[in-house]
């Protein structure tokens, strides 16, 4: 099992990676969190990494620290939460607020994250509360200075994050068009982060 990809970051997007690691370029898939600390294509980067095995496909999951990876492992074993929805709650709350609202049973905050509703919301809390009390919060990695982008590239990109994310596209555009307007020199992390942030209220 892959348990850590050290390599040259070949491609970036808010869902996934591509890591080449000896010629052999690995697709990750990641959470938001990871994104943004990650440093731009052409870097070194290190990647905690879960391999989840089903019968016909093994798909990798990075994350840039231990909690976020900590955080993943508990999520996937709460009855009807995935991987892939796993990934999704990690992407609409940061890992220190997600562990937060579980030690408090916020269900309010947890059912904002697309994807969880309240009866899932509930059994996560009650499933993790006690996990989570010894969780340790590591601290991240100083990121990468984000690339500036620009214009129509910037807006779909972001955008089309957080319908993959399962943020309705009508709200997605109005959060994404707000960021960029409060922004001087918007980049894809900075308007998805304000973006997400909009959306959370």
């Amino acid at each position: 099992m892959i348990a850590l990809l050290r390599g040259r970051l070949v491609e970036k997007a808010p869902s996934r990676l591509i890591v080449d690691v000896g010629g052999v370029g690995y697709d990750v898939q990641v959470p938001v969190s990871t994104f943004f600390e990650t440093a731009e294509p052409g870097a070194e980067v290190e990647l905690r990494i879960h391999t989840h095995v089903r019968e016909d496909q093994i798909s990798l999951y990075g994350f840039g620290t231990a909690l976020e990876q900590q955080l993943f492992e508990h999520l996937i074993s709460v009855n009807g939460i995935g991987p892939k929805l796993a990934l999704g709650v990690l992407s609409g709350i940061e890992p220190r607020e997600l562990v937060r609202a579980v030690r408090t049973a916020d269900v309010g905050r947890l059912t904002r994250i697309p994807g969880i509703g309240k009866k899932t919301a509930e059994r996560v809390t009650l499933e993790l509360k006690d996990k989570l009390g010894a969780a340790t919060f590591d601290a991240a990695a100083p990121a990468a200075a984000p690339v500036p982008a620009t214009g129509d590239a910037l807006k779909t990109d972001v955008l089309s994050a957080l319908v993959n994310l399962g943020y309705q596209r009508a709200a997605a555009e109005k959060a994404v068009e707000a960021a960029m307007a409060a922004s001087t020199a918007p980049t894809v992390e900075g308007v998805l982060r304000h973006a997400l942030r909009a959306l959370a209220r």
